[in-house]
């Protein structure tokens, strides 16, 4: 662009002394105007020629010609102007140098003169022709040099930082956002729905009286059994349901026993049991094989009456006790089945592998069939005694009852009944409800019902009696009232989504590390939330935390954690309930494993963290505290939404009363390692909210940062959360309204897990058990096909549940199976 000015400059200098030469009269004009200059200078004085600095001094024709440069400051009147030095030559070396040799010593003036004349062209060039714009003046050449030198500085510096490594710059951020007090979860109070106030009747529970003064002497019993029961286990009265029970079982009859928890139902059955077998005439031999089978739905409970059959049976050498469950060796249960096992104790799982497997099993002298927990377990027993109408009159109500157990059980009764159809039935629950007894009364020959409850029914007044009649004629399942111990005090909690995690911290350091040493047992809906948690608490809770302890801190309990669900290693899982067992602190998080006939002393809380599927699980999963007498206390934590839960305890006549979690969480201010360290602060006494929420939000980093310091925690956090949302699609179509899957954010939830942000394509997740259930889905998927109406769907249920055998459909599958390995075994070379 300067090359292009220069020469517009030459041509414009070319054309003007071509005019001056041609014309005499412009060159007396000039040579005039180039002696007035040197007669009269500008400034009045003389001044030295321009040195190397500045540009050349100026010709005589030039000066003539040329306007004055742009850029001088303007004369005001009171300032005289600047001395200038003479800016032409003598006249007569004008002929000498020529005019152009002279323009070109004025280098800048003529820049300017072709900066003009361009910029002339352009507007006469342009369409419009519109006026030009005032330009500013031109800053000099000092100033642009300035201005040069800053932004060089600058890019200087810039250049540099972009030149630093990025593991540099990373860890000077990392030390700006420390110093700045910066917290990631600082929305952990924001966007949560509202806490609805629950407006609700305070509701009258059924209580039992549980002691009795009634000792074992005043029953027909052998006296080194009584001996027994006083030394070995020490006990001196009789419970209720002992009182009612055990007469009724020595007469041989059949009985249907419900009792609240911990109430002494084990030994209800097994007192009579053991007085029954040992008076037979023929002395039992161990060779006889089983006289009784007692079905327990969990390897835990299995183990614990096992131990408390095993104490009563001490003096009574000669018969043998034994338990069969999933997780132990085959080859060694085998073993003591060929020995003989008179008393047999097992899940139901693990016997129907032994019906199919071990030929030494027989039940030829099976005289008494105990059940356990009989509403998990029940269902095909009922059904196995039903003709095909009775069955599709109760098709509704078997979708209520568990299944699980279903297949197992029926295979079971049918190897009974084929060997001994007479035998004595005895079933046991706490939550035996009005349509199974219905069903017993069909299925049993003649059985007794014993109900504790219902002997307080009888002192309530005629209008509460009449009104109950009523509610259970026209929905005895929905209004089926729960006996709750004397001594349990039961809450629940609103806790918002995003709040559960910190939520529950601060309630186990306030129950097990600042308060007295307690048991806590903490209930999940999924094995793999439980594994999640404990890992999360163990680390956070009890190993970053305690490190951080100071020396001298009041604090010093240590928390103990423990795991226990269904997919452990058994030797496992009998490890952590002896443990637990035999321990006077600790924190078990668990799944339903642990929610049933399981007697674990000392246990103080009971925390359900997911809120249970009915009910009568309810009453089982609190029934693990407050037993034979002693103190205990639950809380049951709910999502705003599943407010309406409350209600439904309530008309089960389950009172449950409220705690804040603003309450629960301001144990926290006791904790000083979840203090914010702001420079100048004091140690506050009192409760601030404000603070009690910095320091949520402190304790929530914790979890999030332990959640994200590596990729396989965050997965097992994706897992956790995945599993939750299972089961959450998997509560029963009545309690819909209160847990559906909609109702749920997922971002929210999330945050309970200490994921910071909602996870993508969680379906893609590998699951424990996801080979399995995506074949039980393809064979249900098949199943629904071949089966056309209802007529068809019935008589698979009623073929697969009531007989134990498999559909006509099944079959099918079978030979097809049979047929493609043989032709499989027929292709492959030898």
């Amino acid at each position: 662009m300067l090359r292009a000015v220069l020469t517009d400059t030459r041509r414009t200098a070319g054309s003007l002394l071509t005019a001056v030469n041609r014309n005499p009269a412009l060159a007396a004009a000039v040579a005039a105007a180039s002696s007035t200059s040197e007669s009269s200078p500008r400034g009045g004085s003389s001044s030295p020629a321009a040195g190397a600095d500045g540009p050349p001094p100026l010709s005589a024709a030039a000066a003539a010609i040329l306007p004055p440069p742009r850029g001088r400051p303007a004369r005001t009147a009171h300032a005289p102007p600047p001395p200038k030095a003479p800016r032409c030559a003598a006249a007569p070396a004008l002929p000498e140098r020529g005019y152009l040799g002279a323009m070109e010593e004025d280098g800048p003036l003529l820049l300017n003169l072709g900066r003009r004349n361009a910029l002339k062209r352009k507007l006469q060039s342009s369409p419009h022709g519109n006026p030009p714009l005032k330009r500013k003046s031109k800053p000099s050449v000092n100033n642009f040099k300035k201005r040069a030198a800053e932004t060089g500085t600058r890019e200087k510096g810039s250049s540099s930082q972009r030149s630093l490594p990025k593991k540099q710059l990373t860890a000077n951020q990392n030390e700006s956002q420390k110093s700045k007090l910066f917290i990631k979860t600082s929305s952990l109070f924001k966007n949560n729905p509202d806490i609805p106030e629950i407006h609700r009747k305070a509701v009258q529970q059924v209580q039992e009286n549980v002691f009795t003064t009634d000792s074992f002497s005043q029953l027909d019993l052998h006296p080194h059994l009584i001996a027994t029961i006083t030394t070995v286990l020490k006990i001196c009265s009789m419970t209720s349901v002992q009182k009612q029970t055990i007469p009724v079982l020595l007469q041989g009859k059949d009985a249907l026993v419900r009792s609240q928890t911990g109430s002494g139902k084990t030994l209800a059955y097994g007192i009579p049991l053991v007085q029954s077998l040992q008076g037979m005439k023929s002395k039992i031999q161990r060779s006889d094989g089983p006289y009784a089978l007692v079905l327990v739905p969990t390897r835990e409970l299995a183990l614990q009456t096992f131990d408390t059959i095993q104490k009563l049976l001490k003096p009574f050498t000669w018969i043998v006790p034994g338990v069969l469950m999933g997780g132990e060796k085959r080859k060694s249960e085998k073993a003591r089945l060929r020995k003989g096992i008179n008393i047999l104790i097992s899940t139901p799982g693990r016997l129907v592998d032994h019906i199919k497997s071990t030929e030494c099993i027989h039940f030829r002298r099976t005289q008494w069939l105990i059940i356990d927990e009989a509403d998990r377990l029940q269902t095909s027993f009922f059904f196995s005694f039903l003709p095909y109408g009775v069955f599709c009159h109760f098709c509704s109500f078997c979708r209520i009852l568990d299944l699980g157990f279903e297949k197992d059980v029926t295979v079971i009764l049918n190897a009974l009944n084929a060997e001994r159809e007479t035998r004595q039935n005895v079933l046991l629950s706490a939550t035996l409800t009005e349509g199974v007894t219905r069903l017993a009364d069909i299925s049993l020959n003649d059985p007794i019902r014993i109900s504790i409850a219902d002997e307080v029914r009888k002192s309530l007044k005629p209008a509460l009696q009449r009104e109950k009649e009523a509610n259970s004629s026209s929905n005895c399942m929905e209004q089926e009232n729960f006996a709750v111990p004397e001594k349990l005090k039961q809450y629940f909690m609103m806790v918002p989504s995003k709040l559960r995690l910190v939520t529950l911290a601060a309630f186990i350091l306030e129950k097990c590390m600042y308060a007295k040493q307690q048991k806590m047992i903490i209930f999940f809906s999924s094995c793999e939330q439980v594994e999640f948690h404990y890992e999360l608490l163990v680390n956070v809770l009890s190993g970053e935390l305690e490190s951080e302890q100071p020396k001298r801190s009041p604090v010093s309990v240590q928390l103990q954690f423990l795991r226990l669900h269904g997919n452990m290693e058994q030797e496992e899982r009998t490890e952590v309930f002896q443990e637990f067992l035999k321990s006077n602190t600790g924190i078990l998080l668990c799944t339903d494993v642990a929610a049933r006939g399981l007697d674990l002393p000392q246990v103080m809380w009971i925390v359900q963290y997911n809120a249970p599927a009915s009910p009568a699980e309810y009453i089982h999963r609190i029934g693990r505290t407050a037993r034979i007498g002693c103190h205990g206390n639950s809380l049951l934590v709910l999502a705003p939404s599943e407010a309406e839960y409350v209600s439904l305890l309530a008309s089960h006549k389950i009172n449950v009363s409220e705690i804040k979690m603003e309450k629960v969480l301001s144990t926290l201010m006791k904790d000083d390692r979840l203090r914010l360290h702001r420079p100048g602060s004091k140690k506050s006494y009192g409760v601030d909210p404000q603070e009690v929420r910095e320091r949520a939000t402190v304790l929530q980093t914790k979890f999030e940062n332990y959640v994200h310091s590596s990729e396989g925690t965050i997965q097992w956090a994706k897992k956790a959360l995945q599993s939750f949302l299972c089961a959450y699609t998997a509560y029963p179509r009545s309690l819909k309204h209160i847990f559906h899957i909609k109702s749920i954010h997922l971002g929210h939830v999330a945050k309970s897990f200490g994921l910071r942000d909602a996870p993508q394509n969680l379906t893609t997740l590998p699951t424990a058990n996801s080979k399995k259930k995506t074949k039980l889905k393809a064979k249900r998927s098949d199943l629904l096909k071949k089966t056309r109406g209802k007529h068809r769907l019935a008589e698979i249920l009623r073929s697969e549940y009531s007989s134990g055998m498999d559909s006509g459909v099944s079959k099918v599958k079978k030979k097809r199976k049979k047929k493609q390995r043989k032709t499989g075994d027929q292709q492959t070379p030898e």
